[in-house]
């Protein structure tokens, strides 16, 4: 099971420190080290990360706000020399609270618990991916079957989304964020802030746009990277 962390530290030795307990486990990797909250945010958002290793006094933004201020649900290990936040922390379901200097023996205890947590997180996204087929949407106060087959692209309209499928469009009203959590990660890519894509639909690829039915839809800036890697392996 390969597993991305990322670590947020205003310390550079607290970060080195991390990086060499990661190093005695081949399947963690970690993507990027950041000495404040901010400067991760986008990558958070463009990247699916699985553990932050995660400070709490920092400039700019404290971690516990940090972690408030999270739209979507993270695998959290705080990392601080302090011992009274610790109450605080657990109220906001972090994984595990580890008090510098981290021990190594203590750092793999906070491991195999995020990883036994990521392993299960990931069996009941598989387990949805393998039964599901198809969600149910509210369209004009009638629930609608649509097939996930069947589904296009989805494109944000401010509180609304619109839904194109092979036979039809519909208007609902949902974020883009929402929506995308709700399809199967395999099958669907979110790849602008304003556009979700079915990956099978593709056509081409051209510039920073992707052609899907007729239809140019462009890849945003902060997903170019990660989008083309992904469409261009699910369409060998």
């Amino acid at each position: 099971m390969d597993i991305k962390c990322i670590i947020i530290d205003d310390e550079p030795l607290a970060i080195k420190v991390i990086e060499n307990h990661l190093q005695e486990f081949d399947n963690i990797t970690v993507v990027a080290t950041f000495n404040n909250p901010i400067t991760a945010i986008q990558l958070l958002e463009s990247e699916k990360i699985d553990i932050i290793f995660l400070d709490i006094n920092m400039p700019k933004m404290n971690g516990l706000e940090f972690v408030k201020s999270l739209a979507l649900k993270f695998n959290i290990i705080i990392t601080t020399a302090y011992r009274e936040y610790a109450v605080e922390s657990y109220d906001l379901d972090v994984i595990d609270y580890l008090v510098k200097p981290i021990s190594f023996n203590r750092f793999l205890k906070a491991i195999n618990k995020t990883t036994q947590k990521i392993a299960v997180q990931r069996g009941i996204q598989q387990e949805k991916e393998n039964k599901d087929s198809y969600i149910f949407l509210k369209v004009d106060k009638k629930l609608v079957k649509i097939l996930f087959d069947e589904i296009l692209y989805i494109e944000s309209l401010k509180d609304y989304i619109k839904i194109f499928t092979t036979t039809d469009s519909y208007l609902v009203h949902k974020s883009l964020t929402s929506i995308t959590e709700e399809l199967p990660g395999k099958r669907f890519l979110r790849i602008h802030r304003s556009f979700t894509i079915s990956l099978d639909k593709v056509k081409s690829i051209e510039g920073n746009s992707v052609d899907i039915n007729l239809k140019r839809i462009p890849i945003g800036r902060k997903y170019i990277n990660q989008a083309k890697q992904i469409i261009l392996n699910v369409n060998e």
